[in-house]
């Protein structure tokens, strides 16, 4: 009786009631679940030389983060977790102007910290890969882990095309999902529903430079980078 009681009283006093700190709260553990788990997925396939996983569990990883992040905080700030989401749900009058900012800086600093989680978890692996070094180039190259880079071949313009095309697409069908006039998918499935999505991007449009689809992903991680040893290459 006394330990529920306590237990009671402490939820009350723990309790968010400012609706825009819960929004926020939300975007940061749902971009944290998103981002932890893709960075990881990616992490196992190098630091194990593919031998403990590889392209397709790196896909699968970051399809089933995206599921993750939305059933974690969907039904809070709509679990955005992508400043290109909060930017086309302000175009549309879904999310007002003001707040788009405030999320962006939330979602990349939960894109940092995530990155932060994943050096820690595999530190010793990347240590040991790296043969002591932290490299952005060549065959033990580890910053790779944390942000996409470029096929050599890619050019500027083509790079920018393919994200412009990859993320207009994620978005595009990712907004007819959730619209309720369309055929839709059964309430409570749109998250595993825009994990496939996510799933077939990775898989037909990842070749030119790695499939990010979101500036936070890409972002909050390659700063993380910079400041933990990878240093001002991971910008070049």
């Amino acid at each position: 009786m006394g330990t529920t009681s306590f237990l009671t009283r402490a939820r009350r006093r723990l309790r968010i009631r400012n609706q825009l700190v819960r929004e926020c709260l939300a975007e940061l553990i749902s971009t944290f679940m998103l981002i932890i788990i893709t960075l990881a997925g990616i992490a196992e396939k190098t630091t194990s030389s593919e031998m403990k996983g590889n392209l397709v569990t790196t896909y699968l990883a970051g399809a089933l983060a995206v599921m993750a992040g939305i059933y974690t905080a969907g039904g809070v700030s709509g679990a955005h977790m992508n400043p290109a989401f909060s930017l086309a749900m302000c175009l549309m009058e879904r999310l007002p102007w003001w707040k788009f900012p405030i999320f962006v800086v939330v979602q990349i600093l939960a894109s940092f910290i995530s990155a932060g989680a994943v050096y820690i978890l595999y530190y010793d692996a990347i240590w040991y890969y790296g043969n002591g070094t932290l490299t952005v180039y060549g065959p033990r190259e580890t910053a790779s882990i944390f942000a996409t880079y470029p096929a050599d071949y890619v050019s500027i313009t083509n790079g920018f095309v393919d994200q412009v095309i990859g993320t207009g697409v994620l978005i595009v069908v990712a907004i007819g999902i959730m619209d309720r006039r369309n055929k839709g998918v059964p309430e409570g499935l749109e998250p595993v529903a825009v994990a496939m999505l996510v799933l077939g991007i990775e898989s037909s449009m990842g070749a030119n430079c790695g499939c990010p689809l979101n500036p936070a992903r890409d972002i909050g991680p390659r700063l993380f980078t910079y400041v933990a040893g990878w240093g001002p290459e991971v910008f070049r």
